[in-house]
């Protein structure tokens, strides 16, 4: 009797035990070879689900932002005033529980820049149209609470843009230990344009 193999878990399998390596190696200086070595399949294995390594980070990046956004999603929820929620939003930037994620996260963004697939600019849309929808639906909560100004939601995409903005900036000019920091300025000079005065 035939074997049946789940090929999405398998699939998801082979890019998990890849992390690490793409963390600490870089996709750069990665082959093939190394890849089916720390998987513990063969080459022909790596090349029956995926096209090529960053089709691997694809995938990876797809496990750990659907994990992210589960936990994401439950602390905003949690949290008592609009701004606390926005702050937890961009946290990714800087919280060091997602450290490996923003590691992955630069692989990403070097292939999106560079080799860009119909697949990941697809995948870019939908999660930047799904970012940017929950990010106006926290500031409108904050609007219906009478919490922060109507006037505020003129300001969502340049405020969401902050974020990448910022990582992207400081990761390029080695100023990563100022994120949270320089995140934080933005965002409570914000509010203290955009807050309803109690």
């Amino acid at each position: 009797m035939a074997i049946i193999v789940d090929k999405e878990q398998k699939r998801r399998d082979i890019a998990l035990s890849c992390k690490e390596l793409f963390i600490t190696q870089g996709i750069n200086n990665l082959t093939i070879s190394q890849i089916a070595a720390e998987a513990g399949v063969g080459k022909g294995t790596i090349y029956d689900y995926f096209k090529n390594k960053e089709d691997i980070v694809f995938e990876i990046v797809h496990i750990l932002m659907d994990d992210h956004n589960a936990i994401k999603e439950q602390r905003i929820n949690q949290a008592p005033t609009t701004k606390a929620k926005i702050k937890i939003f961009f946290d990714f930037f800087h919280n060091p529980d997602k450290a490996d994620l923003r590691e992955i996260f630069k692989e990403f963004v070097s292939i999106s820049l560079t080799q860009p697939s119909k697949e990941i600019q697809e995948f870019l849309k939908g999660t930047h149209a799904k970012y940017y929808a929950w990010f106006c639906a926290i500031l409108q909560e904050g609007v219906d609470r009478a919490e922060i100004k109507p006037l505020a939601l003129n300001l969502a995409k340049g405020l969401f843009a902050l974020g990448d903005g910022l990582f992207i900036s400081n990761t390029m000019t080695g100023n990563t230990q100022q994120i949270e920091e320089e995140i934080n300025l933005h965002i409570d000079t914000i509010f203290q344009l955009i807050e309803v005065k109690q």
